[in-house]
């Protein structure tokens, strides 16, 4: 086809950044990958979306969707959206978590507000924790364009998982 494009996607190892974040606290993990001293996870290059700020309990992500990340419906697919939210409010989670103690999502509720598109140029998705106990930890977040204009919102619950303890 005449029509056709390609992408190439190129990442590194991903034990290497599994390594590092099992070696660091979690602010400090997530600030190397800013840094661009720890290699970012994979898909972070698959969706194509950098980490532009992060701090205790808040972490933002920017991305410019693409030709890429549209579905049949000729508008970014709601996958990447989800994508952007679930690493984002995960990571303003993963922020407060002390050496050796890691999360997974349990639960993930989105609300998409209006279609994104390639017209609607870089977006940010911004993570914000809501509470971390021993156990569970919540937080929200939204997609918004350079305008602030909201296109997404979410809020998950994350399981956290620590090292078993010795008896």
């Amino acid at each position: 086809m005449s029509d056709s494009r390609s992408l190439t996607i190129v990442w590194e190892d991903p034990d290497i950044v599994s390594q590092a974040a099992r070696s660091m606290k979690g602010l400090e993990f997530l600030q190397k990958i800013a840094s661009g001293e720890v290699p970012p996870p994979p898909i972070m290059r698959l969706i194509n979306f950098q980490g532009a700020e992060v701090s205790e309990g808040k972490v933002v992500f920017t991305c410019a969707p693409s030709e890429q990340h549209y579905s049949v419906l000729g508008m970014v697919h709601g996958g990447v959206a989800a994508t952007l939210l679930d690493t984002s409010l995960g990571c303003s989670i993963h922020s407060m978590l002390p050496l050796g103690v890691s999360y997974t999502t349990l639960e993930l509720h989105i609300n998409y507000v209006r279609p994104l598109t390639i017209n609607t140029g870089v977006i940010r998705c911004e993570g914000e924790v809501i509470h971390v106990g021993r156990t569970v930890a919540t937080a929200q977040g939204r997609i918004v364009d350079a305008t602030g204009k909201l296109y997404a919102h979410a809020t998950t619950t994350c399981m956290i998982l620590r090292p078993t303890e010795a008896s």
